[in-house]
């Protein structure tokens, strides 16, 4: 059984190394399998600024000859398992570069594969996705013999793959969920890319620490997990992609999912948003606030933002926290204990606006009683939005957050429909492929590949499409995940506005 790894220099080149391992992957609670004409292939990516990818088996019988073309797996991510009757292969590995088209791919890596009967080949894509690392596990599968006996006998298997190509060494230690790291237990001593033997623990619920080799400072808590099935993981350390200080995430992979865990004592980040406008009914509002957290007291986390613009990025203790806002000459209170919760690792933008809306008192539907073509009265509400920042770090593609404040109510003849258009050069709006609905207040998400795209912002009035925004969007490799904002403005011409803001000020 065998480690095949190549590095990909060129898309062309390849420099295969050699480890030897075995280890194996089961359906929770039934994996495994006794059909020894059977074997598997199984993807997950591992390269933090790659696109989803795209496993392509081909096979050769005779005259005949067949493709199959698996489903993108994006970073962190791990497919299904595909059966195969043992034979040689040819693979290739590859991302996407036109939309609606998964024939239309960029290929990063190709080469034969052997499947064994009774096993796995287990691909791990890894390292920049323009010079890939490319590992391939053989994974025995295990026997209905070894699975009835974990049943029987409680217990799961675990292996330890260290995917943080920074760290040459490092120590990984367990213990259960009411001990502490004194109580713990050495399970592996991981270095990069060495998959470890396969270990049966008790099923129960267990707390994981990662140390440097041979030292015991833990950079790294994982928060209780339970194992509850006779099944196999493997415990895969990899770089942290979140804000929090720890270097290290741990991802639990198992034979048709991924769960991924921070740092329990990894913090939090946040940024403010001000979209308040001013209003006749919110009169101390002069188009800026303090921000508070938990209470206010004499220093404000934000200090007189003003309307339009974002605060700088705090890092913070993660947790849940009440926010107010206070306007910073009259000291008056224009939002009180709104809830912001910054779960570990995480980094949001709160958005704050204001909603207008008619009162219709008697319920009747009528908000224009006395029929003077005029709204008899309205009402205010200043709101709070929690929008968690993208951190992917794809190249070749990017999130776009559309965050829709155009409230659409009955005060005027506001638009029942918004709509956002990507549209490249070679398109009309009629024949984009990326668009999507702006719901007011909820965040709705495009990926775009990169590119230069008009934007642009519909809204439909009664039978009518109207053009509310335009603007250009150019995508490149130096790109970031951005946020499309859609707000009123009465300074421009159609009376509303976009903007793009990158998701994470870093």
């Amino acid at each position: 059984m065998t480690l095949r790894s190549f590095q990909n220099s060129s898309y062309k080149r390849f420099i295969p190394l050699w480890f030897s391992l075995i280890f194996s992957l089961t359906l929770y609670g039934c994996g495994g399998s006794s059909d020894s004409d059977t074997g598997y292939i199984q993807l997950y990516n591992l390269s933090p600024n790659a696109p989803g990818i795209y496993l392509t088996v081909d096979q050769y019988d005779d005259d005949d000859y067949s493709e199959k073309t698996y489903s993108a797996i994006s970073f962190t991510k791990v497919g299904s398992r595909f059966s195969y009757d043992p034979d040689t292969y040819d693979i290739e590995l590859a991302w996407q570069n036109e939309y609606n088209n998964q024939y239309d791919l960029e290929t990063i890596y190709e080469e034969p594969l052997r499947i064994n009967s009774d096993a796995t080949q287990f691909i791990v894509i890894a390292g920049d996705i323009k010079e890939p690392s490319i590992m391939v596990y053989e994974i025995p599968v295990r026997d209905e013999d070894e699975i009835d006996d974990d049943n029987v006998d409680d217990l799961f298997n675990v292996r330890v793959l260290n995917m943080h190509d920074l760290s040459a060494g490092i120590d990984i230690y367990y213990s259960e969920s009411d001990e502490t790291f004194n109580e713990a237990k050495l399970l592996n001593q991981a270095n990069y890319s060495v998959m470890s033997d396969n270990q049966k623990l008790d099923q129960d619920e267990y707390i994981f620490y990662i140390t440097s080799a041979g030292s015991t400072d833990v950079l790294y808590t994982s928060p209780d997990i339970t194992f509850p099935y006779a099944a196999e993981y493997i415990i895969v350390v990899r770089a942290n992609t979140g804000v929090g200080s720890s270097p290290f995430m741990i991802d639990i992979v198992s034979t048709s999912a991924v769960q991924a865990y921070s740092d329990t004592n990894s913090e939090a980040s946040y940024r403010v948003y001000n979209g308040i406008v001013e209003h006749p009914l919110l009169p101390q509002y002069t188009s800026s606030f303090d921000f508070y957290i938990n209470t206010i007291d004499d220093s404000p986390e934000v200090s007189a933002l003003n309307y339009g613009e974002y605060s700088p990025t705090t890092l913070i203790s993660s947790g849940d926290y009440s926010m107010s806002l206070v306007t910073p000459n009259e000291q008056s209170v224009i939002i009180n204990n709104h809830l912001l919760p910054l779960n570990e690792n995480t980094d949001k933008t709160i958005f704050f606006y204001l909603l207008e809306e008619a009162v219709d008192e008697d319920d009747d539907g009528d908000i224009d009683e006395d029929g003077d073509g005029r709204i008899d009265e309205i009402e205010i509400t200043l709101n709070s939005l929690v929008v968690e920042n993208s951190k992917t770090e794809s190249i070749y593609s990017h999130q776009m957050t559309v965050v829709n404040l155009i409230d659409q109510d009955e005060i005027v003849d506001d638009f029942t429909n918004i709509k956002v258009y990507f549209v490249r050069n070679d398109e009309i709006i009629e024949t984009a492929d990326q668009y999507l609905t702006a719901i007011f207040a909820t965040p709705s998400t495009v990926g775009l590949l990169n590119n230069t795209y008009t934007v642009y912002v519909i809204g439909t009035l009664d039978s009518s499409n109207i053009v509310l925004a335009t603007s250009q969007l150019i995508l490149n490799e130096d790109s970031k995940n951005q946020f499309v904002l859609l707000e009123k403005d009465a300074s421009s011409a159609t009376g509303y506005k976009m903007t793009f803001t990158n998701q994470s000020d870093d």
